[in-house]
């Protein structure tokens, strides 16, 4: 059952069962970005003051987000088309090149419908659904098709959290790690023949393989992208730039971890923080036939 606000239930009473009155309604959609950057949008042609928010209109589109009732504990996973103009942005890139370069990725959004006694006046909301990002479907010109499933996709979570293997299981910079960005980045300016994949920089050193670069300025703005293979004068990019580059833009670019024993203690100086086990067996070894020890005990026996 959903809930909704006393002033909203004491009107919509007070609608019933005589009154002609329309029922004013508008959509309100929110989505909250990993950075913490939080979005507003609404169906509506003029903006929508709630809840502390002003929800932008005629600005970005959003389909879908339907409210859906059943039992158990199944995932809702929907898909919502999401419409915007090059003149829609998020902090200053285009909202559809944003969603391309990943800022989508881990991001909740919620469908409110809002009730009015009159357009400029809402009276209360009601939320109907709220989710994660889950994938991005497609990208176009003008739209981009999202797979958001409801927050219950957390129940979907591997237990126990840790998990034994070789590799360092924290994020390189996150607070397990310890590790500032800003330590171990360093700035630098495009060099000629420069291209969408492959960053000319005389700076480049194997150490930023795996690590990102961020473009400060120039038409890539804004654009973070993963280092693919770093040393020899250039930055080879795992994916291209959403623009080819000028000579001089500016970028920040930071080092990479393979998550190794090795690499945290030789790069980083973080042996103390690294959250691996190198040192145990693999699967194979652990979980071979035990027949032939069985009968090679009986014959030793013998």
């Amino acid at each position: 059952m959903k809930s909704a606000p006393a002033a909203l239930i004491a009107y919509l009473n007070g609608l019933r069962p005589t009154s002609d009155a329309p029922l004013l309604t508008a959509e309100c959609f929110t989505i909250w970005l990993s950075t913490g950057t939080i979005l507003t949008y609404t169906d509506l042609d003029t903006p929508v003051s709630l809840n502390g928010f002003t929800y932008l209109a005629n600005s970005v589109l959003i389909s879908g987000l339907k409210y859906m009732a059943s039992c158990g504990v199944n995932v809702d996973s929907q898909q919502v088309m999401i419409f915007a103009r090059p003149t829609d942005t998020i902090g200053g890139i285009p909202f559809l090149q944003a969603v391309q370069q990943g800022l989508l990725d881990g991001a909740a959004i919620q469908r409110e419908k809002v009730f009015f006694s009159d357009w400029s006046t809402p009276i209360g909301s009601v939320i109907l659904f709220k989710g994660r990002v889950a994938q991005i479907d497609s990208i176009g010109r003008v739209s981009a098709q999202v797979t958001v499933a409801s927050d219950m996709v957390l129940l979907d979570i591997d237990m126990p959290r840790n998990v034994y293997q070789a590799d360092c299981q924290h994020v390189l910079y996150d607070a397990q790690c310890g590790l500032a960005a800003g330590t171990y980045s360093t700035a630098g300016a495009v060099g000629a023949g420069s291209t969408q994949t492959a960053i000319m920089w005389s700076a480049s050193a194997p150490e930023y393989q795996q690590g990102t670069v961020a473009f400060t300025s120039g038409v890539n703005t804004g654009a973070n992208l993963t280092i693919k293979s770093a040393g020899e004068g250039r930055l080879v990019l795992s994916y291209p730039l959403p623009y080819p580059p000028a000579a001089g833009d500016a970028f920040v670019a930071t080092y990479g971890c393979d998550r190794t024993m090795g690499t945290c203690k030789d790069r980083f100086n973080n042996l103390c923080k690294f959250r691996g086990f190198p040192y145990v067996p693999p699967p194979q070894i652990v979980t071979g036939p035990l027949s032939s020890v069985t009968t090679g005990s009986a014959k030793g026996g013998k």
